[in-house]
């Protein structure tokens, strides 16, 4: 955990926590944070829907069919698993396989456990990094799974597409886990993507706009796991003026992020529920 200090506000007393995480995760969030005292509020940044083109629907159904066919399917979320195996469509696994299962961080392979247990398949099929690792991210993923890719490998990557972003580099459909991808490629990997869900910016109603004019003042806490639902904020928000608000983020690289935007206080957090909760135990005072 560490803080950035230039024009840091005093912590204060909390007045709101907002939880920025797709609507389905904050809730989920929202109501354990509340739980321990904290006075959290969903304000997803991601709205997550099925993939809207047609020929990324048939790529998806295909994958979901021919999945063994692969060595190893990373990916990249837990919508990513929600949304791959959702309503029964991933075909029953064939009598041999040889395939390995690839999550970035604990949530995304609980997920996956639980979607494999249904499909007959055990959790020791699933590579992610150590509980203990010090981030959940593909960086930390690599070495577990680096001994896995070999010359002519094939590898799937289930991922999202963000419908605001720019094309990703290469040829392969969606955006994420892109230096997880060239470190494979680089070792002589065959690497698919299939496009799971679809990332769109939100839609602000009245009541949404009147608790980010809130927030931006003295004793709000802005809890950020990923940088795009910043970037969704700012764009949402252009003029709003963050000098007085902290951010609370999952990564350095969303810290960055947050300073870039102007929070005036921003504190990292290892990206697990029980350590955001020890952060907020540790750097802020609740209500």
């Amino acid at each position: 955990m560490s803080e950035s200090t230039a024009q840091r506000p005093a912590p204060g007393r909390l007045a709101r926590l907002i939880v920025t995480r797709p609507a389905a995760e904050a809730t989920q969030w929202v109501q354990t944070l509340r739980a321990q005292g904290w006075p959290a509020q969903a304000l997803p940044l991601i709205d997550i829907g099925e993939p809207s083109s047609p020929e990324a629907r048939a790529v998806l159904q295909d994958w979901r069919t021919h999945w063994s066919k692969v060595d190893a399917l990373l990916f990249v979320s837990g919508a990513a698993v929600s949304h791959f195996f959702a309503e029964g469509a991933v075909a029953r696994p064939p009598e041999t396989f040889n395939t390995r299962f690839w999550a970035p961080g604990p949530g995304t392979a609980r997920q996956l456990a639980q979607a494999l247990g249904a499909l007959g398949i055990p959790p020791g099929r699933i590579d992610s990094p150590a509980a203990d690792a010090a981030q959940f991210d593909s960086e930390h993923l690599w070495p577990v799974v680096a001994s896995q890719v070999v010359a002519g490998g094939r590898i799937l990557i289930v991922r999202g597409l963000s419908t605001d972003a720019p094309a990703a580099d290469g040829s392969l459909p969606g955006h994420g886990r892109d230096w997880l991808i060239r470190q494979c490629e680089a070792a002589g990997a065959h690497v698919e993507a299939c496009v799971a869900y679809e990332r769109r910016p939100p839609v602000f109603g009245e009541s949404d706009r009147a608790l980010v004019a809130q927030a931006t003042q003295a004793g709000s806490v802005w809890l950020f796991s990923s940088s795009e639902a910043l970037a969704a904020l700012r764009l949402a928000q252009p003029s709003a003026r963050w000098n007085e608000a902290t951010a609370l983020v999952t990564h350095p690289r969303i810290a960055q992020s947050a300073r870039d935007a102007g929070f005036g206080r921003v504190i990292e957090s290892r990206p697990s529920l029980p350590d955001v909760l020890r952060a907020l135990e540790s750097e802020c005072t609740a209500p």
